[in-house]
This record gives C-alpha cells, structure tokens and sequence, in this order.
C-alpha cells in the first residue's frame, strides 16, 4: 500500500475533460495529461463512468503519472472484459493504472439492483478473471459504511466523491490507518464569494438531486433545507474549496488532515468549458507545492 500511496503522491487531478472521445480533441487531451505530469501531479482520475480504454489513450504521452478510472461504472462494464483490458495495459505500462470502480445511481444505470451485493460478485469477477486484477491495484467509490467496510477489506481504498473533512475523519475510522483514502475534492478558483458560490452551485445542483449523495450529507446532519436550491451556503462552503491562496491552501490542508492520503483535485470554472483547464491546474500545482499529509 506504501508503494501505491508514494506513487500518487497527496495531489492529484479529476478530469472529465480528459476522457472526451471528440477526435478533434484528442491531440489537446494527450498534451494536456503531459502537462499535469510535468506539473508534479502524482495522478490523474478520468471521471464521469470512465473505462480502462480512456487510461489507454493517455499512457503513450505520459512516462509516470497515475492513469485513473474515477470511476467505471459496474452496471456498463462487463467485469472479464475489464481485467482483461487492465492486464493488457499492464503489459505496455507497467504500475501505471488504477482501476477505481463504482455502483453509480438507480437513475444512471441499467437493471439497478441491490449495489452492494452486486459490487462484491463484481470483485469476485474480478479476482476469478485470468490474469485477476489484484485488489492492491483497485479502489471503489464509496460513501456508506458498508461499501467503506467493502474498500477495506476487499480493494487498496476508498475514492469517495462529493464529501467534506468531518466525511473523511468517519470513512478513516471505517477504514483504519493503512487503507488508501483519495477522495474528490471540487475546487473554485475564485476569491469572490457571490461569484465563486454561483460557479459552485451550477455544478453542485445536478449531484445534489442524487439520492446517494443526499443520504450521505444528511448522515453528516445537512438538512433537506440545505440541499434545497442547489445547496446552502453551509453546504457550498463545506463542499468546495474556494477563495484567496491562503484560504484554499487551508482548506486543501484541512482535507488531509482528516485523514486523506490524496486529493483528487476538480476544478471547476464558471464557463463550463470542455477543454482542460490548464491555466487553473498550473495555480493548483503552485499552490500545493510542498503542501504533504
């Protein structure tokens, strides 16, 4: 775990932006995926139901980062087909894929079904297949005490999404002190309240309507009233880190401090641009510099 937790390194970046299959777009996103590496970012997470195949892509224009799925998406993605593609970007890439795995939403998937249970005949697959991929070398997109107990026992951690400091201290206390813990953290590089709130809540909103994510805040005591309207400020505040150098380093800081190994860095901006942010992820990169758990 030491070897996995030393190459990710405290910071990594989140990114739907690099999985796009636009062809126009491919040469901008193999550029990119070089930059965050030469920024000194240990990995980057390829969100929104991302495949081995989109880590694939990457790893020819990049020499050490880690490619990460943040997450594929159990209900699209037959387990076999994954090992098997995993093994074969092993052999060209040795060390450079994790594979984080998740039960999505009822309203996102096909024949949604008792996820937790479906999850375990999913690492059972996974651990049948030929060659199996190691549970050392995969994480799961957990939130609940159940699927966080899963990630302890039967993967290298737990990659949660859309949580807050108080989240981690409860998830590292499920988990125990070995087990990775690299959870998502949403970033808005904007020192106005007003304008870094409304940023914050056009990207909030969509998550915040989702079942899963709703029972996880309100076991963190949110209220109804806080989800409402795509979140109160309470709500924002705790969930993205925002505002001055100093006041993001703080909060980045108090996010490790809870107990996290890695932070899987979103940024996300006010035009919602589909191109990779690069400008923002070099401030990030300054920012963090020397900033460790």
């Amino acid at each position: 775990m030491d070897g996995l937790k030393a190459a990710l390194g405290p910071f990594g970046i989140f990114s739907h932006e690099l999985r796009s299959e636009d062809p126009a777009q491919q040469d901008r996103i193999r550029r990119a995926a070089a930059d965050v590496e030469n920024l000194g970012f240990g990995a980057i997470w390829l969100g929104g139901s991302s495949s081995v195949r989109h880590a694939a892509h990457l790893a020819a224009s990049t020499d050490h980062v880690v490619l990460a799925t943040g997450i594929l998406n159990i209900w699209f993605e037959d387990a076999h087909s994954v090992a098997a593609q995993r093994a074969d970007l092993e052999r060209s890439h040795p060390g450079r894929f994790l594979l984080g795995l998740g039960a999505s939403h009822a309203a996102l998937a096909r024949d949604y079904r008792r996820p937790y249970s479906t999850m375990v005949e999913y690492l059972d697959a996974l651990d049948a297949a030929a060659p199996p991929v190691p549970a050392d070398r995969r994480v799961l997109a957990a939130l609940g005490p159940k699927m966080l107990g899963l990630s302890r026992d039967r993967a290298a951690g737990a990659h949660p999404y859309l949580v807050t400091p108080e989240y981690l201290e409860q998830a590292r206390g499920i988990l125990g002190p070995e087990p990775l813990l690299a959870p998502e953290v949403t970033v808005v590089l904007d020192d106005d309240p007003a304008t870094a709130r409304a940023t914050a809540r056009g990207f909030l909103g969509y998550y915040l309507a989702l079942p899963n994510y709703a029972a996880n805040l309100k076991r963190l005591g949110y209220t109804d009233d806080d989800l409402a309207d795509d979140g109160s400020d309470r709500l924002v505040d705790a969930l993205v880190v925002r505002g001055t150098d100093d006041t993001i380093h703080h909060r980045l800081r108090q996010f490790l401090a809870a107990g996290a190994d890695h932070l899987a860095l979103q940024v996300i901006t006010a035009s919602g641009d589909s191109e990779p942010p690069l400008p923002q992820w070099r401030r990030l990169a300054a920012l963090t510099s020397g900033l460790t758990r």
